[in-house]
């Protein structure tokens, strides 16, 4: 059996164990948007347009039979650049593409109505298509500046990898017009997307929700002390302080936003978190936290962005969240009944299975990926050892700029550190960099030439897998 038969042979185990879906705390939300579309103000709607699309069918199992095909996707892209561009063995590209494919973590991510899997696949098809052109055409560059929107939309991290891929294409002088069809191809749906937004919630953004989540960025070092916040010229600021010392705190900033005992956003009133005014208010505070204590807020991103390579997997940032990442944890086996937006949360769920869609626990299915889980996972050291050979390849190309490595490269540790630079680690938000670092290190150890070793002997890319 080929590696990529065997990975789909784990994905229908995992469908056929844990039906029709598997559920995190956000989840909800994106079938809210589905069932009433709206901006939502916490997080794009790009996954709650894809739930849109799907709601005819009335189905979760078929949403991440979806994401089950985008995660084999994301390999064959993989696959098919190092051995149709760079020449890689074929031995080797699929051992790049393996841990998109048989990591447990990664299949149990598929299994989420989550929007991580989609967002990945978009990342990796920008870098995929950037790195197939020799000389780009502005169609291409069309098609990048799409598939860029597309990510942009589904999670706003993915924005800032457009200026990346702007940098990229300068340095690598692919011309004006590839570039600029690029820019006003992404440009275009995300603007319409910010006016919707402010159509709705009367604010030119994508969110009202980047102020409050660098203010939790900051909330386990803020010192209003050292701040030097006027508490009668900076009422609105100063009751964002937390008064709890900062060696005192929570170990994760979570607390400080979701947990309804720790964080000061209360005292603006029930339900108004995510408001324009309190999302401004939070950005402020956080600015200036930052801005009067830069060696601790550096000394924070370290500290989470170098947990991401730990061999171990501690429960962070608390125990729930760490077990709605695990194949047969309690968490998914009943829906919640929260308030949602006109509805609750479970009322949501079943208008849009039309049925019950709490996660069923199948033996022997769920057994198996249980215990799967437990042995095949790529540890965080592992990742870290696939930047450093990375960044090999592109000190080693240093009259090239770093050549071919250096996009994949760049863009795996952006999605590592923005996270730890504007919320906090986490573990789902590791695995769309894996498939750029596994890709970077491939390009970097394979010999340079300009076509591959060995041709396809007339078959497709997927079917060596």
């Amino acid at each position: 059996m080929t590696a990529l038969g065997l990975a789909a042979v784990l994905r229908i185990i995992t469908m056929l164990g844990f039906g029709p879906a598997m559920w995190f705390n956000d989840s909800y939300d994106y079938v809210s948007v589905a069932l009433r579309p709206r901006p939502h103000p916490i997080r794009p709607d790009g996954y709650a347009f894809w739930l849109l699309l799907l709601k005819p069918l009335h189905s979760f199992a078929f949403v991440v039979f979806t994401q089950h095909v985008m995660g084999l996707g994301i390999g064959v892209l993989i696959y098919a650049v190092l051995t149709k561009k760079f020449g890689t063995p074929r031995w080797a590209a699929t051992l790049a593409a393996a841990p998109v494919l048989f990591d447990a973590y990664q299949i149990q991510l598929e299994q989420l109505i989550m929007s991580d899997t989609l967002f990945t696949l978009l990342v990796v098809g920008v870098i995929v298509v950037v790195l197939w052109q020799t000389r780009m055409s502005w169609q291409a560059g069309a098609a990048v500046g799409l598939l860029l929107a597309m990510a942009a939309l589904t999670r706003s991290v993915g924005l800032p990898i457009l200026a990346l891929v702007v940098c990229y294409l300068l340095v690598k002088r692919v011309g004006w017009r590839p570039i600029t069809a690029m820019v006003v191809t992404c440009a275009t749906p995300v603007l319409a997307y910010m006016g919707w937004f402010k159509a709705v919630n009367g604010q030119f953004a994508m969110t009202n929700s980047d102020g409050v989540i660098l203010y939790m960025r900051t909330s386990l070092f803020a010192d209003c002390h050292k701040m030097g916040l006027d508490k009668r010229e900076d009422l609105e600021l100063a009751l964002l302080c937390i008064n709890t010392p900062p060696e005192q705190r929570e170990p994760s900033a979570q607390a400080y936003l979701w947990w309804d005992d720790q964080n000061q956003l209360h005292v603006f009133g029930s339900g108004m978190k995510f408001t324009p005014e309190i999302n401004a208010n939070a950005s402020e505070f956080a600015k200036r936290a930052i801005l009067a204590q830069p060696g601790d807020y550096l000394a924070t991103v370290a500290k989470d962005f170098f947990r991401a390579f730990r061999w171990d997997r501690p429960r962070f940032p608390d125990a729930k969240t760490f077990l709605q990442y695990e194949f047969g944890n309690p968490y998914t086996l009943k829906i919640p009944k929260w308030s949602s937006y006109q509805s609750t949360t479970d009322r949501d769920v079943e208008a849009y299975e039309q049925g019950p869609a709490a996660t069923r626990m199948v033996s022997p299915w769920s057994d198996i990926m249980i215990a799967y889980q437990k042995v095949v996972r790529l540890p965080g050291t592992v990742l870290g050892i696939l930047l450093l050979i990375g960044l090999y390849g592109v000190a080693v190309r240093w009259r090239e700029l770093g050549g071919p490595v250096l996009l994949p490269w760049l863009a795996a540790v952006g999605l590592i550190l923005a996270p730890a630079a504007t919320a906090e680690f986490d573990y789902r938000y590791l695995l769309p960099a894996v498939p750029l670092a596994c890709l970077a290190a491939a390009i970097a150890l394979t010999p340079r030439r300009h076509a591959p070793v060995r041709p396809f002997r007339r078959q497709r890319p997927w079917m060596a897998l």
